[in-house]
Order: C-alpha cells, then structure tokens, then sequence
C-alpha cells in the first residue's frame, strides 16, 4: 500500500509539474482587446499646440498579428473653445469666439517584452509606435468676418512613441497606462 500510494503521489508531482511547465512556456496572446482610455491633451498632442489642457477621449482594438505584437486601428476625439482678438474697419475689436474639434485616427503597432522580461502573467509591458492622421474642424462665433483659416497650419499628419504597462484586473479586464508622445492616456482594457 505503501509502494501504491509513492507510486500515486510521484506519478501525481510529475503531471503537475508537466502541466505548470507547459503554461508558462505558452505563448501569450495579445490581440482582440478594447482599449478605452482617457488623456490630457493640450501643449502638445495629435495636432499641435492648444495652449490649455483638454481631456482625450481614445480607443483602440488591438489584433494580434505575431508572437508578441499587435496592430490596432484607433480613434481619439478632443474639443476645446477658445479666443482670438480681432476687429477690421467694419467689425469692432474684440474677441471672438472659436471652437476646435480634432479626431486624430491611425493604427498603433506594439510590441510587448512580456516574455523577454519574465513578466507576471498579471503585468504586460510594450512599447509602440502609432501614425495616423487628424480630421480637423474649426467653428467660429456669428459676426466674425476675419480669416478662418487662421488656425489651419500644422501639419494634420502624425507619428508617435508610446511606453506602456497593463495590470490585468482578472481575465476580461485589466488597466493600462500608456505614456506617449502624443497624448498618455490611462484607462481600462477588456479582452
């Protein structure tokens, strides 16, 4: 009985090790997640100067295309109001109102170091490169007669760095933060 119950125990350890061996040599997949962030946006960004901080609505749906690197399409939104001083001889001086509403959309690439920094399957760690370009729109107050393209100078084409980390929550959900070149957004992922 003794010899049965060794035989039953050492058979049971060397399943078990077999099966922890084999999940952590299993590559991990990256793709088919939404990405949904938030991110301050304003002295720099998408599309340029703003002069003001603004919220960044994005997101993103990572597809996985190769072992340890993903593609995701993404769109990101801002708006913000601002002024501009202006008068000629038959409109007063003042200020007059604008409003500017950007959404940057372009495809991020990524890679992620998970494997090669022997990462905790809770943690994912990438850097990425995302290009893409700007839909620009520009909405000025009643009355003024100035030029409306005063503010139509940079460039609506976009590269971008990114760093960034996940934490998953649990296998459906996780938190990221990404900083950026761009704009740095922190937000949730589902998978």
């Amino acid at each position: 009985m003794k010899t049965l119950t060794l035989t039953f125990l050492l058979v049971f350890m060397i399943i078990g090790t077999n099966i922890s061996a084999q999940d952590k040599n299993t590559p991990e997949q990256f793709g088919r997640t939404l990405n949904l962030g938030i991110g301050i946006g304003g002295y720099a960004g998408y599309y340029g100067y703003v002069g003001h901080i603004v919220p960044v609505f994005h997101a993103d749906y990572e597809l996985n295309v190769v072992r340890n690197f993903t593609l995701a399409p993404f769109v990101s939104f801002y708006t913000y109001k601002n002024e501009y001083y202006w008068g000629d001889h038959n409109t007063p001086e003042r200020y007059y109102y604008y409003r500017e509403t950007v959404i940057p959309i372009g495809i991020k690439g990524t890679y992620y170091f998970d494997q090669l920094l022997n990462a905790s399957p809770k943690w994912d760690f990438y850097l990425a490169g995302s290009a893409g370009f700007a839909i620009v729109s520009h909405t000025w107050e009643s009355g003024y007669d100035g030029n409306r393209n005063y503010y139509h100078d940079a460039n609506p084409l976009f590269l971008d760095l990114h760093a960034g980390a996940e934490y998953h929550i649990n296998n459906k959900v996780g938190v990221f933060l990404d900083l950026s070149t761009g704009v740095s957004t922190i937000g949730f992922a589902i998978h």
